[in-house]
């Protein structure tokens, strides 16, 4: 089971869970979309996204990706499997809280991104978009969520340095929204969204559809290309930031 669905009333916790670090390839993807509709389907009036600690996602898993070689349909459809995983919680018709209890760059940022709050562990934990230093562009939409937290001028610095930043860091500046213990990060995501379930549903419903419009219009399809992000991966710049990522992982 690499997503497990933990219920607490009418708050449902979907917990990511593929070992070691919750590198996000297609199976947990598809496994993230579907538990996540059938959580909604079932009467789930509130998620909480979590993962592992120490590390709630790791992001895309690159040494899957880099085995696809030059298989165009594969890497589309693996990058696919992300973006849509990634756009179901952007557009999910309940509020969802991201319970992030350790590290989440690039991919694990951009899950977090599309969530309504987040909740992360004190400590030397760290998150951002570092997709520069890897060789990537984020597409426009995902800045787009950056810009929407932070400020566009703070965006800039932080996309184009591909900046991982700390939890305190993130905190000051808007990116997480609460800060706590590692073994209470979910507790709390559970407890900010009991306080919105609270309200009268459809009002409060219907004022987030609204004020999260721009987070549903930036992970359309047309502002994340999709076809010109998998174009440039094979870029020589991208593969040898890549490349350098593996040998970093493997020592």
């Amino acid at each position: 089971m690499l997503v497990e669905r933990i219920p607490h009333g009418p708050i449902v916790e979907l917990k990511l869970a593929r070992a070691p670090v919750n590198a996000l390839n297609p199976d947990l993807c598809n496994n993230l979309r579907t538990a996540l509709a059938e959580a909604i389907d079932g009467g789930a009036q509130g998620i909480v996204l979590s993962g592992g600690p120490k590390v709630f996602s790791a992001g895309l898993d690159v040494p899957f990706l880099l085995s696809l070689g030059e298989d165009r349909a594969a890497l589309m459809s693996a990058w696919s499997a992300f973006f849509d995983a990634a756009r179901a919680l952007a557009e999910s018709p309940v509020p969802v809280a991201a319970a992030l209890a350790g590290h989440a760059p690039a991919g694990g940022c951009v899950l977090a991104l599309c969530c309504d709050y987040r909740v992360m562990a004190e400590g030397p934990f760290s998150l951002g978009l570092n997709e520069t230093q890897v060789g990537l562009v984020a597409p426009e939409g995902v800045q787009t969520l950056m810009r929407r937290i932070v400020g566009p001028h703070r965006a800039e610095r932080l996309l184009v340095g591909g900046q991982m930043i700390d939890s305190a860091t993130a905190h000051a500046i808007g990116l997480v929204d609460e800060l706590t213990n590692i073994d209470d990060v979910a507790t709390r995501a559970r407890v900010w969204l009991e306080g919105l379930i609270a309200l009268p549903r459809e009002p409060m419903l219907r004022t987030r559809a609204i004020s999260r419009a721009d987070v549903v219009a930036a992970m359309q399809p047309e502002n994340i290309r999709l076809e010109r992000f998998v174009d440039a991966w094979a870029a020589p710049d991208t593969q040898k930031g890549l490349r350098a990522l593996m040998a970093r992982l493997g020592k």
